[in-house]
């Protein structure tokens, strides 16, 4: 006999008639409306956990795959946790979700509606491209909360997502849109913005080619400019340290005495950002000083190497719907317009979370001041429009900002932290983060930590001790 769900059409509700603890190999028996279980096994690595493979049809030309791993009795935390995607990417997240398994957590990932990693899925499919911007990631919550359910004999006690870059994106769509899905919320380095920053990556990349598309500067140049920044800003937070606490605080040295004028004009229009020709109004903001090449991240792989503007296909299969459009005919005033209207739901921008926060969500954002993909300061931008629009968000609203930090990681300076366990504090025992610990390795070995502050408080030293360890310095203003 299968295992039967009654999904209620008016609301997220659902009655489930079914004995609790449904053992795994029978979870292929439920039925739910517009999806189908292709398969459900115990795996035993990294723990003993309940794989479901799933497909969801919530409507015609929408195909949704996703999995949902469910620990068993012994290493469950009676919580879930649902992780967000990278890029454009089809990919379902593994790596997040064994993290959220060893952590004791049932977890789900889905596919954000498509295969492959490119933006050709959108053409002439409007269904697909509203399954990537918002409805795969809820519909992979509400169905792996029921099989949870029906596995375990019990919804879990708290639910929370965890995502960066696209991952963030969706975060902070889950918490406008679709405001009960979960307690808690990280959204790291959120690409929520997603129409002006692809404005934003057409202007970078034409700043940084010529016409005939060979590069302005080489990587070896950038990497002269972040060291020049950096010797410039470092004392900028009052410690040098070798990173720079606020690049929106930095004075830009003198470009010319290491780059041609050429060159120097290049990195200047990239650090201001998209601008419209005609009214000069800014469109979209720039990529901060500091990022240009600090290592291991920098503007190469966005902004320099693809041999066309990054994303550009977004305007070929999700705008006009022309595989040959070609985007030197683009009019930044015109079709930013058009974009804005035809595609405003791929945006995440929306700055009243006041239903998110009348359930009692909590929001963890944070964002790397090194950041070359999504730049930091939209994210800032985004964080005072929500404090605009609602008053005071200490209550449920925490941004933490860490300088050095690249994207989603990586970067020279502290770059690892454990955002799930204080959103996990926070919801839990109602214990707000008044800082996170970070930590920079270099193979493999913790060389500095530092706390990370509340945004706009800022860590500060204080004047004794080792500027490599936390316990040295305090948040504040």
């Amino acid at each position: 006999m299968k295992t039967v769900l009654l999904l209620c059409a008016t609301s997220s509700a659902a009655a489930l008639f079914a004995a609790p603890g449904t053992p795994c190999e029978k979870l292929t028996g439920m039925t739910i409306p517009n999806v189908t279980i292709r398969s459900a096994a115990v795996t035993a690595q990294p723990t003993p956990y309940c794989r479901v493979q799933a497909v969801a049809h919530p409507v015609p030309d929408s195909e949704i795959e996703f999995e949902v791993w469910i620990p068993d009795a012994a290493h469950w935390n009676g919580k879930f946790q649902g992780v967000g995607n990278g890029g454009y990417s089809g990919a379902l997240g593994y790596s997040a979700m064994t993290q959220a398994i060893r952590g004791g957590y049932a977890t789900a990932g889905h596919n954000t509606g498509h295969p492959g990693d490119n933006l050709k899925f959108g053409q002439g499919h409007p269904e697909k491209v509203a399954d990537y911007a918002y409805r795969a990631v809820h519909v992979m919550t509400e169905n792996a909360k029921l099989i949870i359910r029906v596995h375990t004999g019990r919804f879990a006690d708290k639910s929370y997502f965890v995502g960066c870059s696209a991952g963030g994106h969706q975060a902070l769509s889950e918490a406008q849109r679709y405001p009960d899905d979960y307690d808690g919320i990280v959204a790291g380095a959120p690409a929520s913005n997603r129409i002006a920053q692809t404005f934003g990556f057409l202007w970078s990349w034409q700043a940084l080619h010529r016409l005939d598309g060979s590069l302005v500067i080489d990587n070896a140049k950038l990497a002269l400019v972040t060291k020049a920044v950096v010797d410039a800003c470092d004392a900028s937070d009052g410690l040098k340290d070798g990173l720079i606490g606020d690049p929106r605080r930095c004075t830009a040295p003198d470009l010319t005495k290491i780059l041609t004028e050429e060159e120097a004009a290049a990195v200047r229009k990239v650090w201001a950002g998209a601008k419209s020709p005609t009214t000069g109004r800014q469109i979209f903001t720039g990529w901060p000083m500091g990022s240009e090449n600090n290592g291991d991240q920098g503007w190469s792989r966005y902004l320099m190497d693809p041999s066309e503007p990054m994303r550009v296909d977004l305007f070929r299969f999700f705008l006009f719907d022309d595989p040959e459009w070609n985007w030197r005919t683009i009019d930044l005033d015109r079709d930013l317009a058009y974009a804005q209207q035809k595609l405003a739901f791929l945006n995440a921008i929306d700055p009243d979370l006041s239903a998110f926060k009348r359930r009692g969500g909590k929001l963890l954002m944070y964002a790397g001041w090194a950041d070359p993909i999504v730049p930091p300061q939209d994210t800032v931008a985004y964080y005072g429009k929500i404090n605009e629009t609602m008053g005071d968000t200490s209550g449920f609203l925490r941004l933490f900002m860490a300088p050095g930090m690249g994207h989603c990681g990586g970067g020279p300076g502290p770059n690892t932290f454990d955002s799930v366990a204080a959103l996990d504090q926070w919801v839990s025992a109602g214990t707000a983060p008044a800082k996170l610990i970070a930590s920079h390795s270099t193979n493999q070995v913790v060389d500095r930590t530092r706390p990370l502050c509340p945004y706009p408080q800022t860590a500060r030293y204080s004047g004794a001790g080792s500027i490599d360890e936390a316990a040295n310095f305090s948040c504040g203003k």
